[in-house]
């Protein structure tokens, strides 16, 4: 086994499974993507490690057990058509793309996504693509979605990106309105209503374009 192996093998057995993640295609799919590829050069070494990871420009790569419970949770079917929002270098979208029927990868950064799109052939993964535009305006071409994951946490989900998920659809993000820890949160919609259930708490960081709006102050 490689050392990258070992340490792949390790994130599922100390980081995934220790916190109830349970499903195998998921599991299945963590240990079939070769995470370094999806990090420059200087954090191949830490790939694996129980955090967020710093990709520059106020980017990071989800923590492994964050991104898990968060994929769990929205249970994606082959059958379905998923949106990555911040789709950042493409671990996310080649995960979902193991799961999913397709996956647009959203992103507005043109030095990650070209570094996304390098990983995902390395791997092979034609369903995944990418889509460099604003963020905030979701992808509205291809809606409606079965699932959305914001590939970071947001202060609150845009109107205009909620608008782009399905009936019977579950969108998953971390939420962090204002200081202190963010939510992990599963909205599902139903009959035309978005309701939201809190999963767990979660430090991720926030993804530029979606911090609070500042307070007014008189």
């Amino acid at each position: 086994m490689s050392v990258h192996e070992t340490a792949r093998a390790h994130m599922i057995e100390s980081q995934l499974r220790p916190n109830r993640v349970t499903d195998d295609r998921l599991i299945g799919a963590f240990g079939q993507l070769r995470r370094e590829l999806f990090v420059p050069e200087h954090l191949r070494g830490v790939a694996y490690v129980d955090e967020d990871l710093p990709l520059g420009k106020g980017r990071y790569l989800m923590q492994p057990m964050v991104l898990a419970r968060l994929l769990q949770v929205a249970a994606v079917n082959p059958k379905e058509t998923v949106l990555v929002v911040g789709a950042g270098v493409g671990y996310e979208a080649a995960l979902l793309s193991l799961l999913a029927r397709s996956v647009i990868a959203l992103e507005d950064n043109a030095e990650l996504a070209r570094f996304g799109r390098s990983a995902l052939v390395e791997h092979g993964i034609a369903t995944a693509s990418y889509v460099e535009a604003a963020l905030p305006a979701g992808h509205r071409q291809r809606a409606p979605y079965d699932v959305i994951l914001f590939g970071g946490a947001v202060a609150e989900v845009p109107q205009e990106i909620s608008s782009q998920l399905g009936e019977g659809g579950r969108m998953v993000a971390v939420l962090r309105p204002g200081a202190g820890v963010g939510r992990a949160t599963v909205m599902l919609r139903t009959g035309g209503v978005l309701a939201q259930r809190v999963i767990f708490d979660a430090t991720t960081p926030l993804l530029p374009g979606f911090v609070p709006k500042p307070a007014f102050v008189f």
